[in-house]
């Protein structure tokens, strides 16, 4: 069985070139990430960081510097951007029926992309911010005991050392985590 794949936050909100949190290099990206998902249809979910609708804790704060942001799950700004929602809407989900897993956190680990994994206990992870959302996603699954392969050239992060620099502590990991190509991940789909 090939792994799952983990799609992090290919959203309008990190991609719009006017969003004060846009990533640098989504752009170039978004053709590797829809090759990726494509491949893994079957076994692949694309996650949504999505505003809590009352922050609490320690969010409070990150959203007085953030206010933009405190939209509802439904805002235009967390879609997956327009160029990925077709292949997102025929990609597995958590439940078999397509779609994506909304998160009002950075890391997306959890039962739902545990279920996805399920007994193959492998997950390849793209999408960004590498720096933020994929490594959080990456290190609670090693915590979980997954192997878990992020394809580095299908990520981008909020500048060019903080997506090297994720990609190297992601590295330390090995051999819960690895990081690969796109190419090395997509002779993965078919096994």
């Amino acid at each position: 069985m090939s792994p799952a794949l983990a799609v992090i936050d290919m959203q309008n909100v990190f991609g719009d070139a006017d969003s004060p949190w846009r990533t640098p290099r989504f752009d170039e990206v978004v053709g590797t990430v829809g090759a990726l998902a494509t491949a893994f249809a079957d076994r692949a979910v694309f996650t949504r960081f999505i505003a809590p609708a009352v922050p609490t804790g320690a969010w409070q704060a990150y959203y007085e510097e953030w206010p933009f942001a405190l939209q509802p799950a439904d805002a235009p700004a967390w879609d997956v951007v327009e160029s990925l929602a077709e292949v997102a809407a025929h990609a597995a989900g958590t439940d078999g029926r397509g779609g994506t897993l909304d998160a009002a956190t950075f890391g997306k680990w959890g039962p739902e992309l545990a279920r996805l994994v399920g007994a193959d206990n492998r997950l390849v992870v793209c999408g960004v911010s590498t720096d933020c959302c994929v490594l959080s996603t990456v290190l609670a699954a090693v915590d979980a005991g997954v192997e878990v392969l992020v394809a580095a050239d299908a990520c981008a992060g909020l500048d060019d050392p903080s997506h090297a620099k994720a990609l190297d502590l992601i590295a330390l990991y090995a051999p819960l985590a690895t990081v690969v190509t796109t190419a090395q991940a997509l002779a993965l789909a078919g096994a």
